[in-house]
């Protein structure tokens, strides 16, 4: 992968976005969504891999049990934005999955999203995460990642996350018009990441509702013991172990996955400023976030 160079992040229609999520614009925009295909979608480090495991588990864990020790998270549940020189485009990944449904990621904002999704009237389930935890995994995520701009440190980095100056712009931008879209489109199920934790197999079931599946109560089970993190983070189909483009010398990309550990890296006068911003930023009473549980 000696092409990966770290992009700069650049002002895309508003967003800050880079190229290796922009280089493919035309071709996502006009991507052509089926009825039946599934969107998951989430700002970066929100639980994304975590939810697409579960709805891979829920659709082929019992059909084809082979793909779970064969083919990686990344290209069964292909990342519909990204293109990176060497690798497959997220796109033709998507064009090339056998299966059906076709479950597909994307960390774009709402208003990025190809509009095929909404003609086709495609379901969607949104994964929200409490935006200190949040930006400590992206931190991370950032430190180990060849195709996202070079962290800096972290006092720096916490600013440009209140700024929204990271790979997809802002967190609050994201989750707030997600939820706004709630209300206008049934066809979406919107998550929480610390509701995941607390209790998988309640979370699982109401995924089942939305999406219409009956598993039988010992499958429920099983399957919410097998996405438990310590296990997926041991597993090399799911825990981004083979991808080239991450460093796990720098960090692992499965880190922690906790509620609470952004107490590990702010500071007592970065929580109050934290606080203070996001009481300005966030309008909506409606949608709460736990940052413990």
């Amino acid at each position: 992968m000696d092409c990966i160079t770290r992009p700069e992040l650049v002002d895309f229609h508003g967003v800050s976005m880079t190229h290796y999520f922009t280089d493919n614009w035309e071709n996502v925009q006009n991507f052509q969504a089926r009825p039946d295909d599934i969107l998951i979608a989430t700002y970066p480090k929100a639980g994304t891999t975590w939810v697409s495991y579960i709805l891979d588990l829920l659709y082929f864990g019992q059909i084809s049990p082979e793909r779970q020790t064969s083919i990686p998270i990344y290209d069964r549940v292909p990342f519909l934005e990204i293109i990176v020189p060497g690798l497959d485009s997220g796109k033709d990944l998507i064009d090339n999955l056998p299966t059906t449904p076709r479950l597909i990621k994307t960390h774009l904002p709402i208003q990025f999203v190809p509009k095929s999704f909404w003609e086709q009237n495609c379901r969607i389930v949104y994964v929200a995460r409490n935006p200190k935890d949040n930006m400590v995994s992206f931190f991370h995520f950032d430190r180990m990642n060849g195709i996202q701009p070079e962290p800096g440190d972290w006092s720096s980095y916490f600013q440009r996350f209140l700024e929204g100056k990271l790979a997809f712009g802002s967190w609050y931008d994201h989750v707030n018009a997600w939820w706004k879209k709630k209300q206008t489109y049934s066809k979406l199920h919107y998550m929480f990441y610390e509701d995941l934790i607390e209790d998988t197999g309640r979370e699982i079931e109401k995924l089942c509702s939305f999406l219409g599946l009956t598993p039988s109560a010992e499958e429920k089970i099983k399957l919410a013991s097998g996405v438990q993190f310590d296990k997926m983070k041991k597993n090399e189909m799911a825990n981004y172990s083979t991808l080239p483009v991450l460093d796990f010398k720098v960090s692992p990309f499965m880190r922690k996955g906790k509620v609470g550990d952004w107490k590990n890296h702010f500071t007592v006068a970065q929580n109050e400023a934290f606080d203070k911003d996001y009481k300005d930023k966030m309008k909506d009473p409606t949608l709460k976030f736990r940052t413990e549980i």
